[in-house]
């Protein structure tokens, strides 16, 4: 997609002919990372069938390939529509909102045409029925969706007159069909996001969900991007690292099938919105204060940092302050994170480096769940935590043991190669 103005965006796809809005759809589907969601690891592209961890119970994607039978292919435009901005399917039950609807619903009427246009006319039809929930009752009934919508639905992007374009289309992006609210924005007591666009202190606070916690997006000095410069965000978004750290959990696959196809005006744009939000309001803040004092932090002793001296420094460094592709922990946001769920889920089963074009692979984050107790990967994160300035809650044993319990050794997924 040619680099233009968010003003002119909708003018633009409104006299793009069909051919060019095939190939703007295809941009689209990758800036909404389509393919991540409704994809299986050793799938067929859109054919769906991956399993989703929901608080209510697991469900699976559904195929959205043309395929007349077991996919989309008799949908309609409006049924699109109203599928993707609304969370109402063609036969008109319901959809969870683990399909971001709340965030598709600021997507341009020209946005979602052009998406039609990709699915229907460029995107293979693969036959593949659609996988059963697996809600128990009775969580399963759909009609409380209709009054959850009340609270949970989001609401058409509107341009806001004070910014420039570039910030309103990085505000159209994050809050839209890159959908980052859904993962980074906390959720009230009937699952809703707190917030869809920067008037809420809670949007992109960060939350816990299937065993990682997305972490804060906004401007907090040690727990969030406070200490990230513009040109930093976009580098990881980019190429899924910078000098603070790289992606892990599912921000890898966000980074490999969709940040890092982007142009680099849209790149830019994201991360001038996100640079201009301020820090959140209702979340724990953790402290860095780096200085002669904290260096030495080995010097303490413990359980904690004699697991660290042996397992994690030849790598990260006796100074937390990391290494060739090794990222430091020192003042590291991730780190710093209040909940400690993401830590402690990359010491137990391991992180591979973000799988991208634009950057060196660097070396693998091995696991250690298989020679490691729950006790000694709870002292080392708990040390890591609280070393060289660092001042964040400690790692419990019983959490360490509940994600063992939840997760696998290596169970970071890259799905469809061929998408790259």
């Amino acid at each position: 997609m040619k680099p233009i103005g968010f003003a002119l965006l909708a003018l633009f796809l409104a006299a793009t002919p069909r051919a060019n809005a095939a190939s703007t759809g295809e941009y689209l589907a990758r800036a909404g990372d389509c393919v991540v969601c409704h994809s299986q690891s050793d799938g067929a592209p859109y054919a769906g069938g991956l399993k989703m961890n929901t608080p209510v119970g697991p469900i699976f994607t559904t195929n959205i390939t043309p395929d007349k039978e077991t996919g989309i292919g008799l949908y309609t435009f409006e049924e699109f529509d109203r599928a993707l901005r609304l969370g109402v399917a063609r036969d008109g039950h319901r959809l969870y909102p683990a399909m971001p609807y709340p965030s598709y619903a600021k997507i341009t009427t020209e946005d979602s045409r052009a998406l039609y246009d990709y699915f229907m006319n460029d995107v293979k039809p693969v036959r593949q029925v659609n996988t059963p929930n697996a809600i128990a009752a009775p969580w399963n009934a759909r009609w409380p969706l209709a009054i959850w919508n009340v609270l949970g639905a989001g609401t058409p992007f509107r341009a806001d007159p004070d910014h420039d374009d570039l910030w309103n289309r990085g505000a159209y992006l994050v809050q839209g069909l890159a959908h980052c609210g859904a993962c980074h924005t906390p959720r009230g007591w009937l699952f809703q996001e707190k917030g869809f666009d920067e008037q809420s202190g809670a949007f992109l606070a960060g939350a816990t969900l299937d065993n990682w916690s997305a972490p804060n997006l906004r401007g907090d000095l040690n727990s969030g991007l406070g200490r990230w410069t513009e040109a930093e965000i976009a580098e990881y978004l980019k190429t899924g690292r910078n000098r603070h750290g790289r992606a892990f959990g599912a921000m890898r696959d966000v980074v490999t099938f969709s940040t890092t196809t982007l142009d680099d005006d849209d790149i830019a744009a994201m991360a001038k919105y996100l640079k201009s939000l301020p820090p959140s309001i209702d979340r724990h803040q953790s402290v860095w204060v780096y200085d002669a004092r904290t260096r030495d932090a080995l010097s303490k002793g413990g359980a904690g940092a004699a697991g660290y001296a042996r397992q994690c420094a030849s790598c990260h460094g006796l100074d937390g302050l990391g290494g060739a592709d090794m990222p430091p922990l020192a003042g590291n946001a991730a780190i710093l994170d209040p909940d400690p769920t993401s830590l402690i889920n990359i010491v137990l089963n391991g992180a591979p480096p973000p799988d991208e074009a634009n950057a060196n692979s660097g070396d693998s984050m091995p696991q250690f769940r298989s020679f490691l107790r729950d006790r000694d990967i709870a002292d080392i994160v708990t040390f890591i935590r609280s070393a060289w300035g660092n001042r964040a809650p400690a790692a419990t044993e019983a959490r360490v043991g509940e994600l063992r319990r939840d997760t696998t050794a290596g169970a970071e997924r890259t799905v469809i190669r061929q998408m790259r």
